[in-house]
């Protein structure tokens, strides 16, 4: 249980340490006509609102978009409509990696035939990527069956994974606020409030 807590702590902080602070983001060029919107206090603080939200944000498009630091920016810009917490959904984005893209590539176009009644195959799609493939050669895949069924089955399995992430977002704040007031002597509370 303590290495596992260990571990806990070490990956959060080498996530911490991964993130880019409010002053980079706020001296980036590219940023600076939106820094007002995007560095506001209310979407850098940890609530039990904005945290669940940055999970399910993050979750989404992190695994929907598939496209390193596009995934990061795209999960901030999310963040502004929703008052998500940004670092948090940036974060999340993180769990679709190169360890992990082969397995949601494959379950999404599996998930895609199953709901389109279709039979296109996921290898098309790594051989393109492994093979550093042409334009002319992802056209060509985009206007076989494999590309929609990729599409759909992303859209599906981000929403599912967003949808728990959430869940699991707001059960453990729950469960880590109760455990805080115990802690500080004030009995048990109710953890639905």
């Amino acid at each position: 249980m303590a290495h596992d807590k260990q571990f806990g702590v070490r990956v959060f902080r080498w996530i911490q340490r991964q993130m880019p602070t409010r002053e980079q983001l706020e001296g980036n060029r590219f940023l600076r006509p939106v820094a007002h919107r995007v560095l506001a206090p209310e979407l850098w603080r940890f609530t039990r609102r904005s945290v669940p939200r940055g999970v399910a944000l993050g979750l989404f498009v992190g695994i929907f978009l598939l496209i390193p630091g596009l995934q990061i920016v795209g999960a901030a810009f999310a963040a502004l409509p929703f008052r998500a917490n940004v670092p948090i959904a940036a974060a999340m984005t993180f769990l679709s990696n190169p360890l992990t893209t082969p397995f949601i590539l494959y379950a999404s176009v599996y998930v895609g035939n199953l709901l389109l009644g279709w039979s296109a195959s996921p290898h098309g799609v790594m051989t393109l990527i492994e093979s550093g493939a042409s334009l002319s050669q992802w056209t060509t895949w985009l206007l076989s069956e494999a590309a929609p069924a990729m599409i759909v089955g992303l859209l599906v399995i981000s929403a599912i994974s967003a949808l728990l992430g959430y869940v699991v977002a707001v059960w453990f704040w729950r469960f880590r606020m109760a455990a805080k007031w115990r802690l500080r002597g004030h009995g048990p509370i109710d953890p639905a409030s």
